[in-house]
Parts: C-alpha cells; structure tokens; sequence
C-alpha cells in the first residue's frame, strides 16, 4: 500500500525536475545566444587540417589603401600582420594611392616581407567628383556636417576614399586578376597567431564575406542611406534572393535600417561579389544619387547592406578566432583556449563584440 502511494508522487517529482531542468537550459540558451551560435552554427578552422598543411596558394590578395604619409603607420601595422600571419603564406600586397608612391614607401614596405609587392596610383575617374556631382552643394554639405561636428563631415578626401572603397577598388587593374582579398590599414594591430589559411576557408566554405567587428553607424552621416536602399529593392526585385540577411540590417523587415555594419577595415571577402552584376547595379544606383558627397556614406554601411541584400547568412564568417584593433575598438577572442596555449595576447576583457553598441550580438541570434 506504501508503495502504491509514493510511486506515482515520484515520478510526479521526476517530471517536475524535468521540466525545470529543460526552462533553465531554454533560458540559458535565450540569455546567451553566443553560446548557441558556436556551437550550432561557426565553423571552426581548428576543425579543417588541410587549412593548416595545404601548400596550395588561393588566388588572393592583400589590399592597403595608403598615403606615402601614413608609411610609419603601415609598417606597424604590416609587421604585426606578417609576424602573425603572412610570412608563413606569402600573399602578395597590392598598395593604392591616388598619389604616386614614394621610391621610400616602397623600398620600407618591400623590405618587410617575403610576399612580392605591387604599388598602383589610382585613376582619376575613381576618385574624383562624377559630372553629375554638384560640387559647390558638395562644399555646403561638409561645411554644414563639420559645424556639428559630424566625424570626419568636412573632409574632402574621406568622400572620395568610401567612395572609391565602395565602387571601384576591386576594378583596379592590379586587383583585377584576383579573387579574393583581405584589406590591411594603417595603425592596426593583430594579436593571436593565425596558423591556417583564411583564404583557403573562405574558398573551401563558399563564403564570400568576413569580419571580426560589427557596430552602430552614426546616423547623422547616412541620413537618406536607407530610402535610396528601399528605392533599390522597389526596382530591382529579381536581385533580392529569399533567406537573405536583412534581420542583420534592419528590425522591422526593411522598413528602417536599424545602422548595424560591419566594420570594413577588416574585411576579408571574394572581390567577385563586388563584381557581380547585383552589386553593380547597386552601387551604380546609390552612386547616381550622391550620397557619397552630399551626405557623408560610407563604404561599411554600404558594403553590408550590401551583403545583408544579397548573401545569406551560411556566405558570411565572423572570424572570432582573430584577435584585432583598430582605434577605438578591438575584437579579442573571450575563450580561454585562445589564451592558455599563447596563440593570443590580447585581454579578452577589451573585447568589443558584447558592448552596448556592438551589433555581434545581433549576428548571433539571426
């Protein structure tokens, strides 16, 4: 009789903890969406040791945009970069400039590594104000965004630069016989060694798009980024594939660009993406409305609606295991196997991805 009573209040008991075992991992999961997304979704290069012993070289480049007054800058940067990476690969470095390259810049650049080098000055048709440009409305809008003290609102050149790293720096002729590139600038800091060949990832996972850094746009500079971005989608439908990634780039399916990007001094992507024919036509069409010189847009805002319209989220990798600076902010891996074995030397604690105005976290949970 005893036990006839207390046998069903046990497993009433077991189900009970069930259950409360099941919400508390649900609520685990929904309060720590990093979590899930490692282990559901990122692919690990650790995981792949061909990336790590193929002597196979991709079709791929290294791509700094950079004045001859910014050498300093760039051996610093380009050291880190090949003491970290590139001395065990030896990709080749394609430096532009819109000014001829000092005798100097090359001979310093040259000298600190392996890989062969190219200098290329960039035609004026790149940067230059297209004949539909009206140049002295130009000049009113930087005089207007630097009086409000818009970052970097009355620089000329900085017009010129997003526009030419938006629409044109793939056309360049030493660009043109490459597929793949990986973007260096000035003052930048690498701080965990990376062993294998992001390329050669990039190739084998059919992706066309990497990051370390997502943030908040400022949204003073783009202020009619995103109804030229809705005019594009209203007249170019067929361009526009399903499961794409606009829940990385807007909160109410595209009504509103909610300013998430990706932070484009890092990139590393296939510059046939920028090539194709999708790409192009938008550009061609944000280009026509002059945004670039009338407002102050950017070539990351543009680069990732770019890629939030026309990639799919299994095309684009968030290279967690590169630890990376660019003033102000750096991406440091937080696990500790990144830490224990030396690979990094970052503190982990710096780390962008979970502040307030990152948009990492958005990543994880789309």
């Amino acid at each position: 009789m005893g036990f006839g009573i207390r046998h069903p209040l046990v497993y009433l008991r077991i189900i009970v903890i069930l259950f409360l075992v099941i919400v508390f991992i649900l609520f685990l999961n929904r309060q720590d969406p990093r979590t899930r997304f490692f282990s559901k979704e990122w692919i690990n290069p650790d995981d792949d040791l061909t990336l790590f012993t193929n002597v196979t070289r991709v079709n791929a480049v290294v791509v700094v945009l950079v004045r001859n007054t910014e050498l300093y800058q760039l051996l610093g940067a380009m050291r880190e970069f090949e003491d970290r990476w590139n001395k065990k690969y030896n990709y080749p470095y394609v430096f532009l400039n819109e000014l001829d390259f000092m005798e100097e810049f090359k001979n310093k650049t040259s000298a600190l590594t392996n890989a062969k080098t190219y200098y290329g000055k960039i035609p004026e048709n790149m940067w230059s104000y297209p004949s539909w440009i009206n140049q002295t409305k130009a000049a009113e809008s930087r005089q207007d965004m630097a009086s409000r003290g818009v970052i970097y609102g009355g620089v000329e050149s900085y017009r010129h630069m997003c526009r030419f790293n938006s629409g044109f720096f793939f056309q360049h002729e030493l660009l043109l016989p490459f597929d793949y590139y990986w973007r260096l600038e000035p003052s930048v800091k690498f701080m965990c060694d990376i062993d294998y060949d992001p390329f050669l990832f990039m190739q084998k996972n059919k992706l066309i798009y990497g990051f370390t850094i997502s943030l908040i746009e400022y949204e003073e500079t783009i202020p009619t980024l995103w109804n030229a971005v809705k005019q594009f989608i209203k007249e170019y439908p067929q361009h526009i594939p399903e499961n794409n990634l606009m829940k990385f780039i807007s909160n109410d399916n595209g009504e509103t660009y909610n300013l998430c990007h990706f932070w484009s001094n890092f990139e590393i992507g296939d510059l046939n993406f920028w090539r194709s024919k999708p790409y192009q036509d938008f550009f061609n069409h944000l280009d026509k409305l002059g945004g670039f010189f009338y407002e102050r847009w950017g070539d990351a805002p543009v680069h990732s609606i770019a890629v939030g319209l026309f990639a799919q989220k299994s095309q684009v990798h968030f290279f967690n295991d590169i630890g990376y600076y660019h003033l102000p902010f750096q991406h440091c891996p937080p696990e500790n196997e990144y830490h224990n074995n030396g690979r990094c030397h970052c503190d982990p604690k710096e780390n962008f991805d979970m502040i307030w105005h990152s948009c990492t976290p958005k990543w994880f949970t789309i």
